[in-house]
């Protein structure tokens, strides 16, 4: 019979990341007392640096991608709107 997968949360897989980056203990020690295999520590502790500066990035950067993709909108709307206009003076012309 096939082992069943474990799935770890993410709670568990921090926890783990950060006692591999405190250093105290080898990583062989980390995974015999998490019970994971040591290429998974090394694994989430890489994961846990490489996206750490993510935690702390500015979000207005965002807002302003936000305003120049309603700015465009506002335009797209603006010509649809003018053109809805003109093809009612047409179809009024032709009734």
């Amino acid at each position: 019979m096939a082992r069943k997968r474990r799935v770890f949360g993410a709670a568990f897989k921090v926890k783990v990341a950060l006692a591999a980056i405190r250093g105290d203990k080898t990583t062989a020690q980390l995974a015999s007392e998490f019970g994971v295999h040591a290429s998974q520590v090394t694994a989430w502790k890489k994961q846990l640096l490489e996206q750490a500066a993510s935690l702390f990035e500015d979000g207005r950067t965002r807002r302003e991608e936000q305003t120049a993709n309603e700015q465009e909108f506002d335009e797209q709307i603006g010509r649809l709107k003018m053109e809805v206009e003109w093809l009612k003076q047409k179809s009024a012309e032709l009734a």
